[in-house]
This record gives structure tokens, C-alpha cells and sequence, in this order.
């Protein structure tokens, strides 16, 4: 699983990277420590527009009543992805792009829980597979939200976590957001052995009220 990211990146700079339209209420950036139900930025196309705007990183089915009538839906498995009743249908309709910069697990050192951040490393982007839909509560109350897509781990990440999020390339982008076709199922498959770089972060990153650059600094292990 993926529970806690960070994105450095400019509105700017992420609607030229997208070639998207950018929306007026983007969450606010820098962020060093996203965590569940915060809102995030995600990318989404109808075919001939690509659009930049706000989600709630937390998928809302559409039988939910409130936002906490059921179980946080914040990591969606790649393996289950078509056959879940909550994703199904987006699935086939819905697809998101995630941009961060990176991204936390942790590790057990007797009942330590330590940190490692995580990064591409060619430095480039991260950009996350997700799916998405539009919730509606009471009174009207209509809240984009999304999942970030999942799958199993493999290399050296795995000694980190046995789950890592579904890494698009900027080439894949056109066939996850529905662009070019279908078969986008076959990019739900981790990066190969090599692409990703963590290193040993601050404990402090274990608050979810902690925010700063400091948080992504490395340690030593």
C-alpha cells in the first residue's frame, strides 16, 4: 500500500508536464506528507481535454452515504481492479493521473516504525495510476475522489514493502486516461528493477500533522 506522498512540484509546471487545463483550486504545493482524505491533485481527460484539478485522495462509492459509511479507500489492487464493486466501473471509465514526487513506507526495527522515502531514480516525476469518481451526498454535496492503483512489489522495493504503487510513463499516459484505446491493464505492472531510489527519512514523518522539507531529507540508517 501507499499511504503517505509528497509532490514539490508547481501548478505550472504539473499542467505543462500534463498539457492540462489547470483548475483555479489546486491544493496548495509544496506538500511533504499527503496523507488519506487530504485533497490532491489529479489529472483526467475526455478524450479531447485534458483537465488538472482537485480530488479527495479517498475513493467515495457511490452507496456511501457520508464519507466515513464505510472502510478509506485510499489504494485500489491492481489484481482486483476490474472485479470490486467500488472500482469496477471506473475502471473501464474513470482513470486518473496521480503526480508526486515521491512517496513513504516504513520499515520494523523491533517496534520502531522507520521511514524511507521513495523516488524515481532518474529523478524525473512520479506519476500514479488512480481511478476516480464523482460522489454525491446529501444536500448536493458533490466530491471528486480517488484511489491510487496498486500492485505487488518486486526487487529490492519489496524488502521495503511487499505493495508499491502503479508508476505510469509519460508514453502510457494517452492509453491509461482513455485516449488511445483500450489495454490499459497491462500498465498496472511495477517499474523494472532499478528505476526507484529510497533512503532513510526522519521519524517525524510518522505524524501525520508534520509538513516541511526536512521530512524528505535522508538519515543516516
Amino acid at each position: 500500500m501507499c499511504g503517505r506522498f509528497a509532490i514539490t512540484l508547481p501548478d505550472d509546471a504539473m499542467a505543462q508536464m500534463f498539457d492540462a487545463a489547470p483548475a483555479n483550486d489546486l491544493p496548495l504545493v509544496p506538500r511533504y506528507n499527503i496523507c488519506p482524505t487530504d485533497p490532491v491533485a489529479a489529472v483526467v481527460s475526455d478524450g479531447d481535454r485534458r483537465r488538472l484539478g482537485p480530488m479527495r485522495w479517498g475513493f467515495l462509492p457511490r452507496w456511501y452515504k457520508t464519507p466515513t459509511d464505510g472502510p478509506l479507500l485510499f489504494n485500489a489492487r491492481a489484481e482486483t481492479l476490474a472485479e470490486k464493486p467500488a472500482f469496477r466501473e471506473a475502471a473501464r471509465r474513470r482513470r486518473c493521473l496521480i503526480p508526486a514526487s515521491g512517496f513513504y513506507e516504513w520499515t520494523k526495527e523491533g517496534e520502531a516504525r522507520l521511514p524511507w522515502y521513495i523516488t524515481r531514480a532518474d529523478g524525473a516525476p512520479m506519476v500514479f495510476a488512480g481511478v476516480w469518481q464523482a460522489w454525491e451526498g446529501a444536500a448536493g454535496a458533490r466530491v471528486a475522489s480517488a484511489a491510487m492503483v496498486t500492485t505487488q512489489a518486486s526487487g529490492k522495493m519489496a524488502e521495503l514493502h511487499h505493495r508499491v504503487p502503479v508508476i505510469l510513463e509519460p508514453e502510457d499516459w494517452p492509453l491509461w486516461l482513455g485516449e488511445a484505446g483500450h489495454g490499459a491493464a497491462r500498465l498496472m505492472a511495477p517499474l523494472e528493477e532499478g528505476a526507484l531510489a529510497f533512503r532513510r527519512v526522519s521519524v517525524k514523518v510518522n505524524s501525520n500533522r508534520a509538513e516541511g522539507p526536512e521530512l524528505i531529507d535522508e538519515i543516516e540508517s
